[in-house]
């Protein structure tokens, strides 16, 4: 059962950041900038389907894909409880976000700089829950390939955050600078 809710969670999170982005095509506002200011961005897809593929297969039953490095029920469900922690943070920093949120970099028309609701908790409350629902997942199916993915994906976050915050430095000037000096960068 915590399996299938891993792959939910995943399902869920791309409904989510599709839905809004359509949300915002509606208003005039291009969201996804994903890969217009560093093409190295497009190295990531292929091993978020390598992901999705690893958890979608072993909800479906075992699998052959990473050795498993251990296994107990009372992880995995402290797994699914911080995979829900992770979508309702994420849900959180979506309305937070309102008309300001982008997929990517967009210093041609940023939005405004948001500094209430979720990003008085953390200037990047989205990259925090994707931190949490990639640990989550990690605690439902512990396999190495899965390890790895958090490593390396704690890794790609904060290259892209410090590539966010280079911009946002730039847009909005000093007054990002004192919103970071009274917002942490995570949690």
């Amino acid at each position: 059962m915590a399996r299938y809710i891993a792959a939910v969670t995943l399902i869920l999170l791309i409904i989510l950041v599709l839905f809004r982005a359509f949300q915002l095509k509606k208003l005039g506002i291009k969201a996804v900038r994903f890969g217009e200011m560093d093409k190295k961005d497009f190295f990531i897809p292929p091993f978020a389907l390598l992901l999705f593929y690893i958890v979608f297969s072993s909800a479906s039953g075992p699998t052959e894909i990473g050795a498993e490095l251990f296994h107990n029920e009372l992880v995995s469900w402290a797994g699914v409880g911080i995979c829900i922690m992770g979508i309702l943070f994420f849900v959180y920093a979506l309305i937070s976000f309102g008309k300001s949120f982008r997929v990517g970099l967009d210093e041609d028309h940023p939005g405004e700089l948001i500094t209430t609701g979720a990003f008085s908790i953390s200037r990047n409350p989205i990259y925090a829950a994707f931190g949490l629902i990639l640990t989550g997942v990690f605690l439902i199916i512990s396999n190495w390939i899965i390890l790895v993915y958090v490593i390396a994906g704690i890794w790609l976050f904060n290259r892209q955050i410090l590539l966010e915050e280079e911009s946002l430095r730039k847009i909005y000037g000093e007054k990002y600078v004192e919103y970071c000096n009274r917002v942490r960068r995570f949690l």
